[in-house]
């Protein structure tokens, strides 16, 4: 489960190169929202899905939604659309494995020091795989903003919804997420001044980020944060700068230089020490 979420997750960054074009940022991510509801609702109604028990467990699924969907995807898209270069929102948006650590060690969750030495060397390999791509764009303060906006929503998110949220149904939960990241997304979306492009290449990118993107790779996260450790779980975002590089390899004909591989080393190394590590058992 964690490999197919993190080849899916990786190609978020293919579909904006697709998409971004002929939609504005927070116009495509509502449209991709409300499609993706179309699509849970009628599927938690044919498998008789059990909805959360609770004004309280809805209220912590629309928390989770809100910061996980509209402020990470929202955040990222938007940055990129003002200027920022890809690889610079790659690496700002790669630091939430150490944020995550951090917080966890603060709240009193002992991390240990392999785990640490883990994150440190995958967020090294991170910004090898990354490196060649910081000169293009321009950094501003605008632009910068919003990639920290998407760093500490996605932070936030998967601790709270770690914290807070009791397991139940993922296409139920999935469900109160994109509804409250719509509701929250498509105010902005109806101010932007530029309107949608509808052609063969924007259709395909939409259809790809509902069925893959939002339904797929959005249920394993949620599963994936249910049923493993915050630190465990982030650790795997190091793995989506290197096999978007790939993909780009693959479909576009980026070279990839030394560092590109040395960085996909790092990071291998450091996510295994991360996930592999088991506290010792005690007598």
């Amino acid at each position: 489960m964690p490999w197919v979420f993190v080849l899916i997750w990786s190609t978020g960054f293919i579909v904006a190169r697709y998409g971004m074009p002929y939609s504005p940022p927070l116009k495509f991510l509502s449209l991709r929202y409300a499609f993706s509801l179309a699509v849970l609702l009628p599927l938690a109604a044919w498998l008789r899905t059990e909805w959360p028990s609770g004004r309280r467990q809805w209220l912590h699924l629309a928390v989770v939604g809100a910061l996980m969907q509209a402020g990470y995807l929202g955040g990222v898209w938007a940055a990129v659309k003002h200027g920022i270069p890809a690889g610079t929102v790659a690496l700002i948006v790669g630091l939430q494995p150490l944020l995550t650590a951090v917080l966890v060690s603060a709240g009193g969750q002992r991390i240990h020091l392999r785990q640490w030495l883990g994150l440190l060397l995958g967020f090294g390999g991170l910004a090898l795989v990354v490196l060649h791509k910081l000169d293009g764009g321009e950094l501003s303060v605008h632009n910068l903003m919003l990639s920290l906006l998407a760093l500490g929503s996605i932070t936030a998110g998967t601790l709270w919804q770690k914290r807070y949220v009791r397991p139940v149904a993922v296409w139920s939960a999935l469900t109160v997420q994109l509804a409250a990241a719509l509701l929250l997304s498509l105010p902005f979306a109806l101010i932007e001044s530029e309107s949608v492009v509808w052609n063969g290449q924007l259709i395909g990118a939409l259809a790809w980020s509902v069925l893959a993107l939002t339904v797929g790779a959005g249920a394993l996260l949620y599963l994936l944060i249910q049923r493993g450790a915050a630190v465990q779980v982030t650790s795997l975002i190091y793995w989506v700068p290197p096999v978007t590089a790939l993909m780009g390899w693959a479909l576009f004909h980026e070279t990839l230089g030394l560092t590109t591989w040395v960085g996909m080393a790092l990071v291998a190394a450091g996510v295994m020490a991360v996930t592999r590590w088991s506290p010792p058992a005690r007598g």
